[in-house]
């Protein structure tokens, strides 16, 4: 029988491990501050090179001198690796590791800056053009039923990366929040990073009407 393990919310937590390596593996996943996400479908890895979902994904540091965002932009790992999906002069679009929805893109201005009021006016100008573009293929890929689009700024305000602004944008559904978010804290996503990834790469705009 699979050893169990309860956390602070009281959900049995399943561990199992694998005859091959010996890695204990768990369909939980706890971001450090937020709630645990539960990938349906198959049993997830989190080994060193794994990501959330149990595949392989580039772990990024920051570099010394540059936020984690200018890192992920400056980086020579490919876009696949990084998840990046769209790169403009100033601003480039990434998907988020810990997603609240499949989808769900983050759109960062390359230079790093802690306010909106910080931002260059060529480079506001930019960043919100590309939150349309992210949002065209948000809706074409996954025809969600809403979208959440905003900024989270400073630590107060919610900001995961509080010395780097950026703006969420995220695919809803009205059936998305369910008894899973409302009692247990957890979300369930139907794909893969790269799955996402691919299906946005896919239907990215070119421009919009």
């Amino acid at each position: 029988m699979p050893e169990e393990r309860t956390e602070a919310s009281g959900i049995n937590m399943p561990e199992e491990r694998t005859e091959a390596s010996g890695i204990n593996m768990t369909a939980w996943e706890r971001n450090e501050g937020g709630m645990p996400r539960l990938f349906s479908g198959w049993r997830l890895a989190h080994a060193q090179g794994l990501a959330a979902d149990g595949q392989p994904h580039a772990y990024v540091r920051p570099a010394e001198g540059l936020t984690l965002f200018e890192t992920i932009e400056q980086s020579e790992l490919s876009d696949e690796q990084t998840y990046v999906l769209y790169r403009g002069p100033n601003v480039y679009v990434v998907l988020n590791v810990y997603p609240y929805t499949s989808g769900h893109v983050m759109v960062i201005p390359n230079r790093a800056v802690a306010s909106i009021h910080d931002l260059d006016p060529a480079v506001y100008t930019e960043m919100w053009d590309t939150v349309l573009l992210a949002a065209q293929a948000i809706k074409d890929a996954f025809m969600p039923h809403g979208l959440n689009i905003g900024v989270n700024e400073g630590l107060a305000g919610g900001g995961s990366q509080p010395d780097h602004l950026h703006v969420h944008v995220v695919p809803r559904w009205r059936a998305d929040t369910n008894f899973m978010t409302t009692t247990a804290e957890v979300r369930i996503l139907p794909q893969t990073l790269s799955q996402s990834w691919q299906r946005l790469r896919d239907h990215w705009p070119s421009s919009i009407a």
